[in-house]
């Protein structure tokens, strides 16, 4: 019975901190809620320590103003002071050295000006000596100097080196009781200081932690996840995020997954309309002829040869109203493939309209370019189409133009390579003719050859 008990007792406890974990884990709040409420919280202790941080602050700044107003006029008065006694004493030792008594009353005039300056009347203490002094040293010039005499005055002067040294310690003390209080409060502020910076630390450490557990990481998740996506692999399931927005964000990464497939295939199902021809399979005319026009911009910049040429089927309409359009759509499709096996890599063709089809020989001279035209021209016309019918095979003839457009534009170009076309037809098809230049007439080359060259076996197309 006890053994059944601590089994039941351990499975409730079991499922009872599981249940807490997944109340926890189930449970979402908004983000701008929850780091609203940290930052205020931050807040508020942050501008604590700097109310408490302010007032040691202003206390440093009392203290200098008080140094610069008050304490450093005060201790150079008292080393003025101090100077002047010094100087009262000198003088003095000059009224018992001078030989002549004009040079004594002359020492005897500056000790009586430096007793009455308001300095040395401003504190008792230095007062009441200068005037003694002053008053024996009058006695001293009237009724003569003696050893006597010189003794007392030692006495005097020692009093005034004395006073002068309190005076400056005075001074010098007045500063240091105002530095000293300055250094302690500083040294109070670093302490404050300190705090400071370790509780911003603590809330930065802690912001981060949560950034990154709650905000990163799902992010980093979501973004591995649309890669997947683009990659076309199964996604992984995302770990559990206490962020409702992230939740949101993620619940919608499986919808957009359907909607990306959904447009990538309907990308490339409108590229492929807007680029091709839907019966052939070849580049349309209006996408060649914007491929066309920048490999032409490009040829007369490097001054590159380039060419372009026009073919014709001979004889379409016979074969459409002999077999059917159906035999003539088969027989457009055999003569792109013989193209596409015909021509190198570097070589466009488009369909132009209806029969006829346009070409484009990039780096490549007229002379190589009617090379590669005859050969064409040979094998459309080698060339047997099964029409189904039981009749045999349907010979092919072509019947083409060639003009060079290393100097002018491509609309020029193309115009003269379908005069060409049109000259080929009435010298009695199954030709190439090349177009003349604007100034020079080319005489037409022998047909039915098919020279090898180096240019010839380039990769084809």
């Amino acid at each position: 019975m006890t053994a059944l008990l601590r089994t039941l007792r351990g499975a409730l406890a079991v499922d009872w901190r599981a249940f807490l974990r997944a109340q926890w884990t189930q449970r979402s709040w908004p983000a701008g809620k929850a780091l609203g409420w940290l930052g205020a919280f931050f807040g508020v202790a942050f501008l604590a320590q700097i109310f408490w941080l302010a007032s040691d602050q202003r206390q440093v700044l009392e203290s200098s103003e008080r140094l610069l107003e008050r304490t450093v006029p005060s201790t150079l008065e008292h080393f003025r002071v101090a100077r002047n006694l010094e100087q009262l004493r000198l003088e003095g030792e000059r009224v018992f050295s001078r030989r002549t008594p004009v040079a004594r009353q002359q020492a005897r005039f500056i000790v009586s000006l430096l007793s009455s300056h308001p300095a040395m009347l401003a504190d008792s203490r230095v007062a009441a000596l200068a005037r003694e002094v002053d008053a024996f040293l009058s006695q001293a010039a009237r009724q003569g100097m003696s050893e006597q005499r010189y003794a007392e005055w030692q006495t005097l002067s020692s009093r005034l080196s004395l006073l002068a040294d309190d005076i400056s310690t005075e001074g010098v003390n007045l500063a240091s009781g105002d530095l000293q209080l300055m250094t302690t409060t500083m040294l109070r502020s670093q302490v404050k200081l300190a705090l400071v910076l370790a509780l911003v630390a603590l809330f930065v450490g802690g912001f981060l932690f949560l950034i990154h557990r709650h905000l990163i990481r799902p992010l980093q998740e979501m973004d591995d996840a649309l890669c997947e996506l683009r990659s076309g692999q199964a996604l992984t399931p995302f770990s559990t995020t206490a962020m409702a927005e992230i939740r949101a964000v993620e619940g919608a990464i499986g919808q957009l997954r359907e909607a990306m497939h959904a447009n990538d295939e309907a990308r490339r199902q409108l590229h492929f309309l807007a680029t091709t021809d839907s019966l052939t399979g070849m580049f349309n005319r209006r996408h060649f002829m914007a491929l066309a026009e920048d490999e032409l911009r490009r040829a007369h910049r490097y001054g590159r040869p380039i060419c372009v040429g026009m073919a014709d089927l001979d004889n379409f309409k016979g074969i459409n109203d002999g077999h059917g359009h159906a035999v003539g759509d088969r027989v457009l499709q055999s003569l792109a493939e013989l193209f596409g096996h015909t021509l190198r890599q570097s070589d466009w063709v488009c369909r132009y309209g209806g029969e006829e089809f346009a070409f484009l020989f990039t780096e490549t001279t007229l002379d190589e370019a009617h090379r590669l035209a005859e050969r064409l021209r040979q094998h459309a016309a080698e060339a047997s189409i099964d029409v189904g019918d039981g009749s045999g095979g349907l010979q092919l003839t072509l019947s083409l133009g060639l003009a060079d457009a290393s100097t002018e534009s491509l609309e020029a170009a193309l115009g003269r390579a379908d005069t060409a076309l049109y000259a080929a037809k009435e010298e009695g098809r199954n030709r190439v003719v090349i177009a003349a230049s604007a100034t020079t007439a080319r005489p037409l080359p022998e047909q039915g050859k098919d020279p090898d060259s180096p240019a010839d076996e380039r990769g084809r197309k």
